[in-house]
């Protein structure tokens, strides 16, 4: 950092340049996302042209401190200069980034695209380590479209190729994912068997954000064994990392995690506490896919509670939002909004409702 603050002072853009870049990147790997915003600001100011490494650096904090306009503008940026000076491997590294926002918001059609995008000219120029990265996004993709066993492949072949490089970040987010599909399949041994692996890594690489989706994960497993007091436990651990590293998407998710578990134990009041911390975090990030999950857990509460107008709305915003990201659960929410309007109808004939 002393040697940023002297290049700086001095106005010698090109040590500074080099060695924010240093800096930020490791940053980046150890969560700390607020720093890396705060030195590429600076970094951006002292360099005459913008620096594409710079920009894909402050692009990557922003989206992760749940600024995705800001990271979508930093990756615009950097694109067009990869492009001019024929840096293919970083050209692919941002179309990944792009892509990556735009799956961050439910665009999953835009996000394959860019995907796509990156993964020939990642396989052209070698780049190892970055094709495993975009194979990880796709697999990402079809988990979120529900397609597992696409996913599942598309993770398998990521996991190869980075332990072969001996990328062992990017091998624990793998694990991680991996262990996700087979819990989405009920295979809770598997999956936490996967998650066990996955932790250590975390930690000793100093992945806080990381370690975090791994606890939130080991914690869902619990959750769904019936041990809620062990899930509790894992989710609050999440949450306090996530907030310590402002992770604001992921709070979110951690959030809603927890309000279900409330919602579980019938604590209601509790549950819809969390639910309603979760839901303004989802819409200021752009997470539709998440905020369809926490206004339909609400929906569930206010029918519980009798308020059937209430649920209606709430799934009726459900149902909008799965239309628009393509959520695998599309179906089954509208045939709940059906079963709702029906129940309410029952209770209430004079009551209009929108077809």
């Amino acid at each position: 950092m002393e040697v940023f603050r002297l290049a700086e002072a001095a106005g010698l853009d090109g040590i500074a340049t080099a060695a924010s870049d240093r800096l930020v990147w490791s940053w980046l790997g150890m969560s700390r996302f607020h720093d890396t915003r705060d030195l590429t600001r600076r970094a951006l100011v002292v360099q005459p042209f913008p620096h594409p490494d710079t920009l894909q650096a402050a692009g990557r904090a922003a989206q992760s401190l749940g600024e995705p306009d800001q990271a979508l503008g930093y990756f615009t940026q950097a694109l067009p200069i990869q492009r001019q000076v024929g840096d293919r491997a970083g050209e692919a590294s941002t179309l990944n980034s792009i892509g990556s926002v735009h799956q961050s918001r439910g665009d999953l059609v835009q996000a394959l695209g860019y995907f796509t995008q990156a993964l020939p000219i990642l396989r052209q120029v070698g780049a190892r380590a970055g094709e495993a990265t975009t194979l990880n996004n796709i697999g990402s993709v079809h988990q979120s479209r529900g397609d597992l066993d696409q996913a599942l492949g598309y993770f398998t072949q990521a996991l190869a190729i980075r332990r072969q490089v001996g990328n062992r970040a990017g091998e624990a987010t793998t694990l991680s994912n991996i262990g996700s599909v087979h819990q989405s399949r009920g295979d809770l041994d598997q999956a936490l068997g996967y998650f066990t692996q996955a932790l250590p890594i975390r930690r000793q690489v100093g992945d806080r954000a990381g370690e975090a989706v791994t606890l939130n994960n080991i914690g869902g497993v619990h959750r769904a064994r019936g041990d809620l007091d062990q899930a509790l436990g894992y989710f609050t651990q999440a949450l306090a990392i996530l907030r310590q590293v402002g992770n604001r998407a992921g709070e979110a998710t951690t959030l809603n995690n927890i309000g279900g578990l409330h919602q579980s134990r019938g604590d209601l009041d509790q549950a819809l506490g969390y639910f309603t911390q979760a839901l303004p975090i989802q819409r200021q990030v752009g997470d539709r896919a998440g905020e369809a999950v926490t206004r339909y857990n609400i929906a569930m509460i206010q029918r519980a509670r009798g308020n059937l107008v209430e649920a209606v709305a709430e799934l009726e915003q459900v149902v909008e939002l799965d239309g628009q990201v393509q959520h695998p659960d599309l179906e089954s929410d509208t045939r709940m909004l059906q079963q709702i309007r029906e129940e309410l109808r029952l209770v209430d004939p004079d009551e209009r409702l929108e077809p």
